[in-house]
Parts: C-alpha cells; structure tokens; sequence
C-alpha cells in the first residue's frame, strides 16, 4: 500500500488532476476582476446626490491604493504565518512558495502609479511630458511617494535574497509613508492620525495577509494535526489583531466624523456609505471567523474550519479593496 500510493498521487497530477486546480485559478481570476469593479464603479455610488465632487481620476487612484494594500498584505502575512508555523510540534520543514516577489512587483507598479498622480499636482497624467518627476522632491506627498516606490523596490531584492525576512523593514518603510500621507500636517493632531493609521494598516496587514498564507500552508502540508495547531495558534492572535483594528478604526472614524453627526455622515456622505460597507463586511468577517473557530474546537476533523476560513479570505479581499476605495473618498466634514 506504502509503496503504490505515492504512484498514483503522482499519476494524478496529470490530465484530469490538474482541472480542480484549473478551475480555482479561473475562480480567482473572477474574483479578481469582479474585485476590480468596486474602485472603478464605487466612486459614482457612493457619490450619487451626496453634492460631494471627487477628484479626477479618483476610480483608477482607488484602485491603485487597493492593489498597494493588497501587495502589503500577502508579505507581511507571510513573513507572520512562517514565524508562527516554526513553533508548531511536528511541523513539516517544506511550506507553500513565497508570492512575496509577485506582490513586490504589484505594490512598486500601484506606487509608481501614484507617485506619477502626485508628480502631476493630483492629476491623472495623459503623457510622460506632464510627469514632473523633480516636483517629487519639493512636496512631503512627493517625498512618501518615492518612498513607497523605492521600498517597494527593496522589498523585491530581499523577496529574492537568501534572507527573506529582511523585507520587513522596507514594508514597513511603506505602511509608515500610508500613516503619514493619511493625515497631513494641516489635520487636526496629524501625529494621533498617524499613529492609528499606522496600527490599524499593520494590524490589518498581518490579518487579512496571514489568514491566506495559512490557509495556503495547510494545503501544502496536508497533515491533520500539525495543521489544525498552525490553525488555532493564528485564530489566537487574530482575535487580538481584530480587536485592535476596531478599536482604530472606530477612534481613527470617530476623528473625522464627530459622534454627534456619525449617523447621518454614514448615510449622506461617500466616505461615510463606503465605511458604513466596510464595517458590515468587517462585521461579517467576524462571524466567518467565529464559526471557524467553533469548528476547529468542536468538529471531528478540525481543518473542517478550511472552508468558513476561505470564505472569510474572499470577504477580507473585499475588504482590502473597500479600504483603497475610502482612501480616495473626499474626507467628510466635521460639523459641529
């Protein structure tokens, strides 16, 4: 039995085998693109009779954001999950291989992009003539831009070194330039913004991220045991990063949209329907995230918890591309 099984898992592989894998990659791809419509149509819906007008070009910037969150997300996820899966007992030494090149070059493409937005006076270029690349360095948003394109670039050299997890400290370079252009010096306390943006965004990174790079590992070892640990022990500190994204998001909302006049900001302006989208599907995600964890405590097979987990990773995707859209969103105003 040992010694025919291995043939014909091998032998498997081929022809008909590969069609389940065929069919998850063109289910992706789908998602993808269905994922792409929400910055690029969101704008026009979250604006309808608000009065609010938005500026030039705002689905593609929106987009752009979104992909560089997402190009956060699946490293620093990885970088999380590897850590976590070198203290399960009995864990297997091979792991899924590493998308962080891929998403490297996705973040430098979407912050080239922006950084191109920034170089025009937060216009969308026509023509490389109207790119004034020197600008970039008179302005603090021109300076963070060429920031996250250059990390960017860094995070893709140490994706192909021999010690990966030196990518840390360029991603973090990244998230540090999002805190900081999130709250210009003019705000109200800037540095307060920026502390909660920057929790918030590596919270959330390390969340949506490590969920996928998990579920990934689980598929890669196929070992019951040594899989549902890496499972539970990422469910543990999730629910720590969930409470901490909440608790930022709701003091980082409540500074822009005074408690007072929160419920009719929600309903009436773009940034506060586009939030108001994200916090039912935060909403829902915790519940996903719930039954995954009923399941792996209480199910006979424990990576039963697998399919309310992919489910909770489409809706993060979702999430992610709300969180680029709102980015773009003109910031509501604080009535008093």
């Amino acid at each position: 039995m040992t010694l025919i099984r291995p043939t014909v898992e091998a032998a498997d592989t081929s022809g008909p085998g590969r069609r389940p894998g065929t069919r998850r990659a063109v289910a992706v791809l789908a998602l993808v693109l269905l994922a792409a419509l929400i910055p690029l149509l969101g704008p026009s819906v979250a604006l309808h009779d608000t009065g609010e007008a938005a500026a030039p070009g705002v689905g593609g910037i929106a987009l752009l954001r979104a992909v560089l969150f997402g190009a956060l997300c699946v490293p620093l996820g990885e970088l999380f999950v590897n850590r976590l899966a070198r203290t399960v007992p009995g864990a297997p030494p091979n792991g899924p291989r590493s998308w962080a090149l891929y998403a490297a070059g996705a973040g430098f493409v979407a912050a080239l992009g922006l950084a191109s937005v920034v170089a025009t006076g937060n216009l969308v270029p026509h023509s490389l003539a109207e790119i004034d690349v020197g600008g970039l360095y008179q302005s603090r948003d021109g300076k963070l831009a060429l920031l996250e394109v250059n990390a960017f670039a860094v995070a893709a050299l140490c994706a192909r070194s021999r010690r990966p997890a030196l990518q840390v400290w360029p991603l973090a370079a990244v998230v540090l330039a999002e805190a900081l252009r999130a709250h210009p010096v003019g705000e109200h306390s800037p540095l307060v913004g920026s502390e909660l943006t920057l929790a918030h965004l590596t919270c959330a990174a390390l969340w949506v991220g490590g969920l996928l790079h998990a579920l990934r590992t689980l598929r890669q070892w196929r070992d019951t045991e040594a899989g549902a640990a890496l499972l539970g022990l990422y469910a543990r500190v999730a629910a720590v990063l969930l409470a901490a994204i909440t608790a930022t998001g709701v003091w980082s909302s409540l500074r822009r949209m005074p408690a007072g006049t929160i419920l009719d900001q929600l309903t009436t302006t773009a940034y506060g329907r586009t939030l108001l989208a994200k916090v039912l599907l935060v909403a829902t995600v915790a519940v996903l995230a719930l039954w995954a964890r009923h399941r792996l405590r209480r199910a006979t097979d424990p990576l039963a918890a697998c399919s309310p987990a992919r489910a909770e990773v489409v809706v993060l995707g979702v999430v992610v591309v709300l969180s680029g859209l709102l980015t773009a969103l003109p910031v509501p105003i604080r009535w008093h």
